[in-house]
């Protein structure tokens, strides 16, 4: 990993999910890390094996679950870099989180190849989703590469992906994400339609007008500047009124419940 600088000095590190330690013992010579592994006897095996690390106090290992740790402050106090081997079943999760952290940089992270796509997507592309829209916000994501299930033991049903977001902001704004909710709701639907069972036909064929949209415009064809043209049209609205919550689309559902 190149040397980086924020301020005059080296950023730490944050791990998720360290496992045996083979990322760890690399990103320890070029960086200070703090490793969150959940597993008690992998903490054990990590204390045991990269025992020198610690005790130099290039690695701080926190044992336990990280989204206890993380709530609702920042992962570390410090401005960090997320660099791991995701999970699949809270990469989502993880990364939405990393997203609306003010102390988190950048993330660079392995996780399943659909998962990179969600977030790293271009408005027109089918893959194009709420998740890229909120990546959007923050900064710029890249789909480094592809890592076929062959390159691990044993390999997986799925092939992975490695994501890079350099992030030039933190947001965290629910009433913009409930807006996204609602927009994605159906997302091979027209997204006039989506919005108007939440807001009302006159409210959002007003707000088309105002903002000179197609009527046939798909939710994956708006561009992100659109999206956010759009609550500041309606923020009042989502202020004022409950809405009915629209069935969750996939990238939703999975947020929900990772």
């Amino acid at each position: 990993m190149p040397e980086e600088k924020s301020d005059g000095e080296s950023l730490r590190v944050a791990e998720i999910g360290p496992g045996l330690g083979d990322l760890t013992k690399e990103l320890v010579r070029v960086r200070n890390v703090t490793a969150f592994e959940v597993d008690k006897r992998l903490c054990e095996h990590l204390a045991d094996t990269l025992g020198e690390a610690i005790e130099s106090d290039r690695l701080r290992l926190e044992c336990g679950d990280v989204l206890e740790r993380w709530g609702e402050e920042s992962l570390l106090d410090e401005p960090y870099r997320l660099v791991a081997n995701l999970p699949y079943y809270i990469a989502t999760n993880i990364i939405l989180r990393a997203l609306k952290d003010p102390n988190c940089r950048s993330i660079l992270v392995m996780v399943q190849k659909e998962v990179a796509q969600k977030f790293s997507a271009v408005a027109g592309k089918k893959e194009f989703s709420a998740l890229s829209v909120l990546t959007q916000s923050a900064g710029e994501a890249t789909l480094c590469f592809e890592v076929e299930a062959e390159a691990f033991v044993p390999p997986p049903k799925v092939t992975s992906a490695v994501l890079l977001i350099t992030k030039e902001r933190s947001d965290s704004n629910e009433k913009f994400e409930r807006l996204l909710r609602i927009a994605f709701s159906q997302p091979r639907k027209k997204l006039f339609k989506n919005l108007s069972v939440a807001f009302g036909k006159d409210t959002i064929a007003n707000l088309f007008d105002t903002l000179e949209l197609e009527s046939n415009l798909r939710p994956h064809e708006a561009e992100t500047s659109i999206y956010h043209q759009i609550y500041n049209e309606l923020k009042d609205i989502l202020d004022g009124q409950q809405h009915k919550q629209p069935r969750a689309s996939r990238e939703w559902t999975r947020l929900q419940t990772s």
